[in-house]
């Protein structure tokens, strides 16, 4: 028999069932304490005051974070309802093999922001070590740092929500000395941090620098708007709730809330230490800013911050992306550590000069995967999903040789729009990606390939944890001839 029958389902990339959905409320608002302290973001405060006041970069990022939090939920409810992955729900919009295109690049983001956070994290445990024992060599505690998650991540979904419950409190308590001391810094300096702003501008330029932020922001956030099914799948919800809102409570507490204030808070940090230094690295910021012990425990903060980041945000994403393109044969941990390859190779420490145009087209182009899973799983198939055909290479998903047209030429379409119109890049990629997905696939593409679920709008059939179902799937191959009973099974928690 054919391996190629059955390399659609990895172990790894198989539904989460109810009893596997470990995370929390809580637990899931602390994980985004861990992620969202990312020392990048110290970049779009201090670009933000260039231009602007600091209320103005801190409503814009508000803004900017609230609006890619709902996206994260909208999105993110993949997971919750079906306990589907990001790579593997890409098969409806993009097909069985077209998936792995759009998710390669999503992976190699992932791995690339894991290079910047790890790089940023040996700087400030080399500076520990410096002050400890007067060594001095971040390469080799790059080396450390780069296995020590990798390490961590691989152990699963459960150790890395141990981290953060540890790491969160710790971060949060370190983050307000760090923006105390520098905003008395830049007192020192005769710099007020509510009025000062390098090279002040008005009119339409206030506005198109007041939109960057919020684009920024967006982007900052943008590759984990697009595969939060990957993490979602494991976070709690009560079965048979209709509610949307209630469902998805947890989701909502972390995306919205939690990322919210704590990117904000971040930005700020980045701002001050602008003001304050004219400089927004955070390890030089802190280095300028104190001495010692104190210097110690804040660079301290700065490996806690980028280990709880890039476990939650980076490397599982990217290791479950990687899984799917290797199959079976290739687990989630060779992922993990694949994911920390790549990231290392690109050579990091360069990146963090160019981040926000990175931001910003990174941003477009992600965002136009995001609109076209928002009209595919809303304005399509309306939350209902063949979720067997998923995982079934003969199936409905496989389209015209494993490929949705529709899904590429509206990737093109939005990702190029985004291109163009740089300074409103997300917005730009997600509607244009939303609408020339919804008509391309509607009236063209599902015209030729039959969806069971839009043809049959069941929802005993085709939803998930709203009818109290758990999709089980068998890992041995699907037989062609299996196709016709696998597509029309409604037996909950069926195997195939």
């Amino acid at each position: 028999m054919s391996n190629k029958s059955n390399y659609l389902k990895s172990p790894d990339l198989l539904p989460v069932p109810y009893n596997r959905k470990t995370i929390g409320k809580l637990g899931f608002a602390f994980i985004w304490v861990g992620m969202a302290v990312v020392l990048a973001a110290f970049a779009i405060g201090g670009a933000g005051v260039q231009n602007l006041s600091l209320f103005w970069v801190i409503l814009a990022t508000v803004i900017g974070s609230i609006l890619i939090g709902l996206c994260m939920t909208i999105i993110g409810d993949i997971g919750i309802e079906h306990g589907l992955s990001f790579p593997v729900y890409m098969r409806a919009p993009f097909g069985t093999i077209g998936t792995h295109i759009p998710s390669l690049i999503r992976g190699f983001a992932a791995s690339c922001w894991f290079g910047i956070n790890t790089y940023f994290g040996s700087t400030a445990m080399n500076g520990i070590l410096n002050i400890l024992f007067d060594f001095d060599n971040w390469l080799i505690c790059y080396i450390i740092f780069a296995l020590v998650q990798l390490i961590n991540t691989a152990l699963g979904i459960k150790a890395i929500e141990r981290f953060a419950d540890l790491a969160a409190p710790v971060i949060i308590i370190i983050s307000v000395w760090m923006y105390t001391t520098l905003s008395d810094k830049a007192l020192e300096e005769g710099h007020h941090i509510w009025s000062w702003v390098e090279h002040p501008v008005t009119g339409g330029a206030a506005v198109t620098a007041f939109i960057i932020v919020i684009m920024s922001n967006m982007g900052f956030w943008s590759t984990l708007a697009a595969d939060m099914p990957s993490i979602s799948r494991f976070i709690k919800a009560p079965k048979y709730e209709r509610n949307w809102f209630k469902r998805n409570q947890a989701s909502i507490i972390g995306n919205i809330v939690a990322l919210t204030i704590t990117q904000t808070f971040m930005v700020v940090i980045g701002a001050v230490s602008y003001i304050a230094l004219q400089n927004y690295d955070p390890v030089f910021a802190l280095q300028q800013s104190a001495d010692g012990l104190i210097l110690g425990i804040l660079l301290l903060m700065i490996v806690l911050a980028q280990w709880s980041t890039n476990t939650s945000a980076n490397v599982v994403p990217a290791a479950t992306i990687f899984s799917n393109v290797g199959g079976p044969k290739f687990p989630f941990w060779a992922g993990v550590f694949t994911a920390g390859i790549i990231g290392t190779m690109v050579q990091p420490w360069s990146l963090f000069n160019i981040i926000i145009p990175a931001l910003l087209i990174c941003g477009g182009i992600l965002s136009a995967i995001v609109g076209i899973l928002f009209a595919d799983y809303y304005l399509l198939r309306k939350r209902r999903v063949n979720v067997y055909d998923l995982y079934n290479d003969h199936g409905q998903y496989r389209y015209f040789k494993g490929f949705n047209l529709a899904g590429f030429i509206a990737w093109t379409i939005g990702g190029t729009a985004a291109s163009l119109l740089i300074n409103y890049s997300f917005v730009v990629g997600f509607v244009v990606g939303a609408v020339c997905y919804y008509f391309l696939a509607k009236y063209w593409w599902f015209q030729k390939y039959k969806q069971a679920e839009i043809e049959d709008p069941d929802d005993e059939k085709y939803l998930g944890i709203t009818v109290g179902r758990d999709w089980i799937i068998d890992e041995e191959p699907i037989e062609a001839s299996d196709v016709v009973t696998v597509s029309t099974n409604a037996n909950k928690g069926v195997n195939i």
